[in-house]
């Protein structure tokens, strides 16, 4: 069983801020990600990952309101971690797929191969008002992400993995002719490349929404790595009988959606890991290095490589 756990301010309860043992006080300081990140860690979870959004958020003064970028939230953690992936939320619609290639490989070098990104589009009217660049609402936000990925992956082997030579004698630094233009050509993105970071050290890094797929528990279950959401609130005696129930339905895994935080994210560390360690269907130990190794993904190889299939 494959395990993951959403991080989104104080949790997915609007309450969740005012319960004992909240930390509103540090939602916007780096202390309070690096330790549920180092906590999810503990607990052998396979990847967090960092909702994000380009709105304020709830209109209620009540609600938590304003965050921090999850890709930086994931560089800030990604040092002062070693074995859990990094999967920060990015929002295709109204960004530029180049600036975020550059940022999820940028992501794999300081995790040492950690990293991931979950793309989703926004269809709120605010959102739109914010960028002033396009009407709403707009058509087709699901093909202009898929425009958006393929943008992504071409750009993350733009470069050859041994496109850098490094060679003092000769002088060059790289070799030219294993840099790549992408020439993409699209309804929405015209991207010509190369990048300007070198292939990420996964090769590419693991996209939820296609190398990986998050999905409600009643849904039917699709082809590939499908991640149950399954939010959580504790005490919860029963989450383990329903996460063996949703793997014999033929889940990957699931992704924890706590209610509060740190609160849940501590129940599932202490009490529904060690649980599912004696029932023999998760692990004791990281067996990889890698966030691809972990979800048991290859290493890809490079489409512009000499050779490539």
């Amino acid at each position: 069983m494959h395990l993951a756990v959403a991080l989104d301010g104080a949790g997915s309860d609007p309450a969740a801020w005012r319960e004992p043992g909240a930390r509103p006080d540090e939602l916007l300081t780096a202390r309070y990600w690096v330790d549920l990140v180092r906590e999810a860690e503990a607990g052998k979870l396979d990847f967090v990952t960092f909702e994000d959004s380009l709105g304020p958020g709830s209109d209620d003064t009540g609600h938590v309101r304003g965050r921090l970028d999850a890709v930086l939230i994931a560089s800030r953690v990604a040092p002062l971690t070693a074995h859990i992936g990094l999967v920060p939320t990015a929002v295709a619609t109204h960004t530029e797929p180049f600036h975020l290639s550059k940022a999820i490989a940028t992501l794999d070098y300081v995790s040492n191969g950690r990293a991931g990104v979950h793309i989703v589009v926004s269809d709120d009217e605010r959102d739109y008002r914010h960028f002033g660049r396009r009407e709403f609402p707009s058509p087709g936000l699901r093909d202009e992400a898929a425009d958006y990925v393929e943008v992504l992956r071409r750009l993350w082997d733009s470069w050859e993995d041994d496109a850098e030579i490094r060679d003092v004698a000769t002088g060059r630094f790289v070799d030219r002719d294993k840099l790549h233009y992408i020439d993409f050509e699209g309804k929405w993105f015209t991207v010509k490349g190369p990048s300007i970071t070198p292939r990420p050290p996964q090769g590419q890094p693991v996209v939820a929404g296609d190398d990986l797929v998050f999905a409600d528990p009643d849904a039917p279950v699709g082809h590939g790595r499908t991640f149950a959401d399954v939010p959580v609130r504790f005490p919860d005696d029963g989450l383990a009988d329903r996460l063996v129930a949703l793997r014999a339905k033929g889940f990957f895994g699931a992704r924890l959606i706590p209610a509060r935080l740190p609160h849940d994210l501590t129940g599932i560390v202490t009490d529904l890991v060690p649980e599912l360690q004696r029932r023999g269907v998760f692990r004791h130990e990281y067996e990889a290095t890698t966030l691809r190794g972990l979800l048991g993904l290859a290493r890809p190889g490079n489409r512009y490589a000499t050779g490539a299939a």
